[in-house]
Formats: structure tokens, C-alpha cells, sequence
């Protein structure tokens, strides 16, 4: 945690990975401004509080702002594309969708980093904290797989299609089946949330939709069970 304007505006500055940063209502203007263009830039996500939460959070003097720092590093989508097409590798990426559960997160992650994803793409907001609990359930591959966040999940796909890389998603209303696609080419898988499945706005923006057949009759499987099986269908088509 760092605490004080000149400290979390050199820290930002310095190129420290930060979760969030949380700033005061109603803060003087000019620094209003400075950090919210600062956590544009630096893709850091912003959330405005009430004086009273800042004070909960610190008993000292905060001077309206708090940074908390982040447990792993995050890269910029447009830089990591780059790198994996330069090691002559098939691009394989995730992008989660409002994964929200620490547990699910972690144990998503533990399984792309096993099956050889070359990245693990979250948005800016709505996404799961990634904290101790998070790394513990990734069994330690949150600190060894690549991260991105990114503004939006559409503005990632359309970064993704534009670079070659189909954009497909898991739908329980979609007519094709999972070992009916074709993996072996580049693209990447969008998981959907734990309880509404990937977000209109982002079907709109995929490729293609396909479902995991089932037999049974429960309504679905967990995401971080389906994130695995999705990840063994393609290991499967590419081979070693």
C-alpha cells in the first residue's frame, strides 16, 4: 500500500504494477485531473471514494489518495502479441469476461499455464482481485503466466482479430461443438462469467460461439472445469 499524492504519483510514474488505486471525492480539482489521466495511460483501474472509506483504510493523513500495489506484472496487449509471433509459436490466449470468484481466477490460470496459453487478457474492471488467495489457487501460475489488462474485452478482440487471431467463445445456446472448431490455427477463448456466461456486447464481437457437449442434465460446468476442458481440446489438435 502506498499512501500520499507525491509517493503514488512517483510510484505510477516509476512503472510499479499497481491493483487499483482508490482517490477521494471531491479532491482538489488539479490532482483530480493528474490521476485520472495517470490511470488512464497506466491502465490502472480508479475507483472515487468517500473520504470516510479512505479513513477506514489508513488512520493517518492519506492526503486523499491510497495505491495498492499488485502482485504480479501486467503487459500491454500490443506488446505482447508481438513477442509470441517472434518465438514462431501458434498464438493461444484467454480472455476472461467478468470472472469475478479469486478460486475460479487462480484455478483458470493454473490450467493456462499447464496447457501453454501465452496469455491471460482481464479487463480493467469487473475482474477478479488477484491476491494470495488467487495466487494460491493458481498453485503458483498467476506469477509465471503473462497478464494483460485491458480497458474493455471487446477493445481486446477487435486488438486480436486485427492481428490475425480468431476470437471464439463458450455458449450454451451456440450449435457447434467444441471438438468441431479449429484450434490448431491462432485464437483465443473468452470465458464467461460464473453466473451469466460471457456478456452480449462480447458475443456480438467473437468469431464463433460453440458449447462443451454434456449428457447430464445440470445446468453447466463450473468455468475454471470448462476453462480446462477447452484447453485439452486444443492441446489435443496441436499435439506437443
Amino acid at each position: 500500500m502506498i499512501v500520499g499524492r507525491h509517493p503514488v504519483v512517483d510510484a505510477i510514474q516509476n512503472g510499479n504494477n499497481f491493483d487499483r488505486i482508490i482517490l477521494q471525492k471531491h479532491i482538489d480539482k488539479s490532482f483530480d485531473q493528474q490521476i485520472k489521466t495517470l490511470a488512464k495511460q497506466y491502465r490502472i483501474p480508479l475507483q472515487i471514494v468517500p473520504k470516510e472509506k479512505l479513513n477506514r483504510i489508513y488512520k493517518g493523513q492519506h492526503q486523499g489518495i491510497i495505491g495498492f500495489l499488485s502482485l504480479v506484472s501486467y503487459y500491454q496487449l500490443e506488446d505482447v502479441l508481438p513477442t509470441i509471433y517472434e518465438k514462431s509459436e501458434v498464438p493461444l490466449l484467454l480472455l476472461l469476461d467478468g470472472i469475478t470468484d479469486v478460486r475460479n481466477f487462480g484455478s483458470i490460470a493454473r490450467s493456462a499455464e499447464i496447457y501453454g496459453v501465452h496469455a491471460i487478457v482481464i479487463p480493467e474492471k469487473g475482474s477478479a482481485q488477484i491476491n494470495p488467495e488467487a495466487i494460491k489457487a493458481s498453485a503458483g501460475a498467476l506469477t509465471k503466466i503473462t497478464l494483460s489488462r485491458v480497458p474493455s474485452i471487446a477493445k481486446a478482440i477487435q486488438t486480436l482479430q486485427l492481428n490475425g487471431i480468431s476470437v471464439y467463445a463458450s455458449y450454451l445456446g451456440a450449435d457447434e461443438s467444441l471438438s468441431n472448431m479449429d484450434l490448431k490455427s491462432p485464437c483465443a477463448l473468452v470465458i464467461g462469467s460464473e453466473g451469466n456466461g460471457v456478456s452480449e456486447t462480447v458475443l456480438k464481437k467473437v468469431d464463433k460461439h460453440f458449447i462443451i457437449p454434456q449428457i447430464g442434465t445440470t445446468d453447466s460446468l463450473n468455468v475454471s472445469v470448462a476453462t480446462g476442458i477447452m484447453l485439452y481440446a486444443v492441446y489435443l489438435q496441436r499435439g506437443k
